[in-house]
């Protein structure tokens, strides 16, 4: 397991935290605007955020975006925790690249462009526009078995998604959008959730694509399993930031105990992120694990994210709640594909928009309250 060279490395070690001083910046400018002092709720926050995230008040607008959709297949399909063949993922890989998912159409109507990464399917696919092949494996173990990957594979998975961030950045992405697919990922997901902050997995799990209640009995009892076979019945250390310390080992052993693939690589693509210093919207209950796999690799990943939407799925709050991220949407989606994120992409762009374009008290020559002249 290589964790001390290569591009894991070199990333976590590029990630410093937000810029404070931009932030209480961004915190004055916001309460000099033509608005009552918070009137905009959790935008004010986004744009805060934004401005610690670029080190500039008031930050770049985020635009133009990016959304890669990761995909990879899950052992512990085996076990019966879904009743949808595995053979989907493959199928929807396709239905993305001919723009036919819902994906898709939210893409279309954010105007951010769309990267699928074949990083574990359990197929061989065909090249075609739009897909990024990045294949570490057919797929992982069944986690409920034993370990889902080789540490090796975990690296390898994580900077894959350092790869295609970099790429998308390169090409003049200025904010990047999770996306995912995999069947039965929900339960890689509730699996590293429980391992991360240390819930039950009975709170932790869902329906996922709609499981009935016999399924979901049978989900939870395989998520309990998995954390006991693999000796995950106490969250991970964190690892300090910058750099890479001992608790990164750790965190790879569990990310590669009870994660998928497509975690592994948005992992690396929000720890990437958070090195170039752009933001990155997080989309579901897959990007929410992932997200606790960047934060205890470098805490300060989490600087850099935006919680796009809040999932009908029970343990994505419980992942946002350890991050200490706000959703900005609430829909009760339980797709994935990165639909909630690009549902949200439009709200961070306006946020930032306030800051460039509203005027302030002074320049539109408007009295605010604090300021008006007391009467003799």
């Amino acid at each position: 397991m290589i964790v001390h060279d290569g591009p894991l490395a070199r990333t976590l070690a590029a990630i410093r935290p937000a810029d404070t001083e931009a932030m209480d910046l961004a915190r004055a400018h916001q309460d000099r605007l033509t608005k009552p002092r918070g009137a905009l709720g959790a935008l004010e926050d986004v744009a805060v955020r934004l401005a610690g995230v670029a080190g500039a008040c008031p930050p770049p607008l985020p635009a133009p975006a990016a959304l890669a959709i990761f995909a990879g297949d899950h052992g512990v399909h085996a076990q019966g925790v879904t009743p949808w063949p595995q053979e989907v993922t493959a199928q929807m890989v396709a239905n993305f690249l001919a723009g036919g998912a819902v994906a898709n159409a939210f893409a279309a109507q954010a105007g951010a462009s769309v990267t699928v990464v074949d990083v574990g399917v359990a197929a061989d696919l065909p090249e075609a526009p739009g897909l990024v092949s990045r294949k570490v494996a057919y797929g992982t173990a069944d986690l409920s078995q034993g370990p889902a990957m080789t540490p090796d594979q975990a690296v390898a998975a994580l900077e894959a998604g350092i790869a295609v961030a970099v790429d998308l950045i390169d090409a003049g992405a200025a904010c990047l959008i999770t996306g995912d697919m995999g069947i039965a990922n929900t339960t890689a997901s509730a699996a590293l959730i429980c391992a991360f902050t240390g819930h039950d997995p009975a709170l932790a799990t869902g329906r996922g694509t709609g499981v009935d209640d016999t399924t979901l009995e049978l989900k939870i009892a395989v998520i309990r399993r998995a954390l006991e076979i693999n000796n995950l019945s106490a969250p991970p250390a964190s690892a300090a930031s910058p750099g890479v310390s001992e608790g990164v080992p750790e965190a790879l052993r569990t990310l590669a105990a009870v994660g998928g693939l497509e975690h592994a690589a948005l992992a690396g693509f929000i720890l990437a992120s958070a090195a170039a210093r752009v933001p990155v919207i997080l989309d579901g209950v897959i990007a929410g694990s992932s997200a606790l796999v960047a934060a205890a690799l470098s805490p300060h990943a989490i600087d850099y994210c935006v919680a796009g939407h809040r999932s009908a799925e029970p343990g994505h709050g419980l992942a946002l709640d350890h991050l200490g991220l706000r959703a900005l949407v609430d829909l009760e989606l339980r797709l994935g594909e990165g639909t909630g994120a690009l549902l949200a992409y439009p709200l961070v762009g306006s946020a930032v928009r306030v800051m460039h374009e509203v005027a302030t008290f002074d320049s539109a020559g408007v009295t605010d309250k604090d300021t008006r002249p007391t009467s003799p």
